[in-house]
């Protein structure tokens, strides 16, 4: 009789697994009949708008109708962050949770080895204050960047669209206006920086927040500088009307939303959920302390012992074998830190509820879509100001 129960329940198990699998099996099938529907359905409506525009456009069909397509910019959708849906998935919250449980051991080690060689219970965090020194120069420093970008080069802009409308000689107010700019942003935003982190010679994160906050302000003021030209150039106000030219307000919201790409109004949450925000914030804190045990635990020990040896092949290639492995934990981290967490509570707070920042650049298998995918905020202003600007350009 126990024989003949071990025999059913083996049976029985071998049922199940069948069925399990042929329900996987037929779920898939139906994905994949749903996937090719719906892009044979896009690749047939794409048909239809191309034809319909021939058709609507034949006698200036050369370079018109691409321009045209060119024009079309970034459109932004109310959505979520990936990593927030795929959490909601109890098997990828479990790779969550191991990070969690490294932290934790990283912690328990660092104490325990301080305790060892110390006799004391002290968490030793000089490092970070090395690497955040002088923090009232970046303050100082960031605050000058800041009014330059909000101020100065809204005024100018709006001073120039005014007179452009309003007068004559067009072109040498264009070509003053763009001198002046031009100054202004290498004075203000390439030379000023780099004086500041050599000058006061900024320890490695605080020069780092500098450098970070330089690329971004360059990047926002050429995006409100291209689109609001582009914007003042086609709209021309009648006898009597108001130059209509982008609100300072909206100019403001834009150098604090999550994106590069300039728009007057972007979709936007109806609340702001403190919690979410509150967490995220803890989760950059979290990111940085381990940050903090990986040098401490795994390279500075590393580093520390090879640096009164003689520089060699050999020292050279156990030198990367072992930053190999630190090395992906920062990348990882630095991704989760920023591109999750900082990002995602900024536009929590500011409402922004476009929250495309990345994509699976982790199913990658070519270094093309890794660079497309891995930062979607910064592949979205190379593709509408640098490539498709020089397409247009070139046609």
């Amino acid at each position: 009789m126990r024989i003949a129960g071990i025999l059913q329940r083996r049976h029985t198990g071998r049922t199940t697994w069948r069925l399990k699998a042929e329900l996987i099996r037929r779920v898939q099938t139906q994905l994949n009949d749903a996937v090719e529907r719906a892009v044979s359905d896009s690749i047939t409506s794409l048909n239809t708008h191309s034809h319909t525009n021939m058709l609507t456009h034949t006698d200036n069909k050369t370079s018109s109708g691409d321009r045209h397509k060119l024009d079309q910019g970034k459109v932004f959708v109310a959505r979520c962050s990936l990593l927030d849906e795929l959490f909601e998935i109890s098997h990828i919250r479990t790779i969550y949770h191991m990070f969690i449980a490294a932290l934790f051991l990283f912690f328990m080690s660092t104490l325990a080895v301080d305790y060892i060689d110390q006799g004391r219970l002290v968490l030793d965090l000089g490092l970070f204050y090395y690497a955040f020194g002088q923090l009232h120069v970046v303050i100082c420093c960031w605050t000058l960047m800041f009014s330059y970008t909000l101020l100065g080069l809204y005024h100018v802009l709006r001073v120039w669209a005014g007179l452009y409308h309003n007068g004559h000689h067009r072109t040498c107010v264009c070509v003053i206006t763009a001198i002046i700019l031009c100054a202004a942003q290498m004075s203000m935003l390439g030379i000023f920086p780099v004086y500041v982190v050599l000058h006061y010679q900024l320890p490695p994160a605080s020069r780092f927040i500098i450098i970070l906050e330089q690329i971004r302000f360059v990047m926002k003021s050429y995006s409100f500088i291209r689109e609001s030209t582009a914007a003042a150039l086609k709209n021309t106000p009648q006898k009597g009307e108001r130059l209509r030219f982008p609100a300072l307000s909206s100019y403001l919201y834009f150098l604090f939303c999550p994106t590069l790409i300039y728009r007057e109004v972007y979709p936007r949450n109806p609340n702001i959920r403190w919690r979410f925000v509150g967490m995220n914030f803890l989760k950059v804190l979290a990111s940085l302390f381990y940050l903090y045990f990986i040098l401490e635990r795994l390279c500075i020990p590393v580093f520390r012992n090879k640096s009164g040896l003689q520089f060699s092949t050999r020292t050279l290639i156990l030198t990367l074998f072992h930053a190999a492995f630190p090395g992906m934990l920062m990348l990882m981290l630095g991704f989760y830190a920023f591109l999750h967490c900082w990002l995602n509570a900024f536009a929590e707070m500011l409402r922004f509820a476009d929250r495309m920042f990345y994509k699976d650049w982790w199913n990658s298998t070519s270094f093309a879509n890794y660079y497309r995918t891995w930062n979607i905020v910064v592949h979205d202003w190379l593709y509408y100001y640098a490539y498709r600007d020089f397409l247009w350009v070139s046609v």
